[in-house]
């Protein structure tokens, strides 16, 4: 019974976070979002598939240019994760520049109008995004292992961040948010920290010396972009939503890519 939930559960993630054709059955949806821990489970598939471009610049027998390899990331990531995520980037962007009260913010996250706000959000992340996948494809040119690990590394740890607001966060409305948080609390921590500790533990295994910094770079990147998102979503929303997981996961893998290039590359 435990197993049959938890592989309904990791189907229910991967049907949720990504465009993977896995089925998205009422059992999957049920069993994963009483299961947060399933988000960063999945993010080792998620992240060795989204990892791809990089992998194929640099066993191509030709040299392609770093940024090329970048805007392919950034495409080939949509592909694979959808653009649902970044709807809500573009939702909070809005929200985030808008004057008025939390009820006010909270009509804005509803409207699916693209304001100022939600255009300028979605622009840094994209060029970060594309940013960092050049970066990486640099990372790959001297070990392709190391790059790949990087890649997984973002993915788990914006995928354990979102799951973390999801357990310790109140939803204002219902929706999405309410759908998840309702169904977990606090408790729900350690899974989700357990789920995460092969990555930290295979990254400084392949990264080899520099590999602890690494892991502490990318995963620090992922706990910091989910406080503080936990923060402003509380003081300015009255709490947290579909949109706020969705920006979380996007914010915290772009962030945790730098920082696991920048820890690498001082490594």
């Amino acid at each position: 019974m435990v197993v049959t939930r938890a592989v309904a559960a990791l189907r229910g993630a991967l049907g949720f976070l990504s465009r993977i054709p896995v089925g998205r059955t009422d059992e999957d949806w049920e069993a994963f979002r009483r299961t947060p821990a399933a988000m960063p489970a999945v993010g080792y598939a998620i992240g060795a598939l989204v990892a791809l471009p990089v992998a194929a610049a640099a066993l191509v027998p030709v040299q392609v240019p770093p940024l090329t390899v970048g805007v392919a990331f950034a495409a080939w990531l949509s592909l694979v994760t959808g653009i649902t995520h970044l709807d809500g980037v573009a939702d909070v962007g809005d929200a985030a520049v808008v004057h008025g009260d939390a009820d006010r913010r909270r009509d804005v996250l509803k409207d699916s109008a693209l304001g100022v706000g939600g255009t300028v959000a979605l622009a840094l992340v994209v060029a970060g995004l594309v940013a960092a996948g050049a970066a990486v494809a640099d990372v790959a040119a001297r070990s392709l292992a190391d790059a790949v690990v990087l890649v997984v590394l973002a993915e788990v740890g914006a995928k354990a961040a979102t799951a973390a607001l999801v357990c310790v966060g109140d939803a204002p409305h219902e929706g999405l948010g309410s759908a998840l948080t309702a169904a977990s609390g606090p408790r729900s921590l350690a899974g989700v920290a357990l789920a995460a500790v092969p990555a930290a533990l295979g990254g400084r295994a392949v990264l080899g010396s520099g590999g602890a910094g690494v892991v502490a770079g990318v995963f620090t990147a992922a706990v910091v972009v989910g406080a503080l998102a936990f923060a402003w979503a509380r003081s300015r929303l009255g709490g947290v939503s579909g949109d706020v997981f969705g920006a979380t996961n996007e914010l915290a893998r772009v962030v945790g890519l730098h920082a696991g290039v920048i820890a690498w590359t001082l490594s």
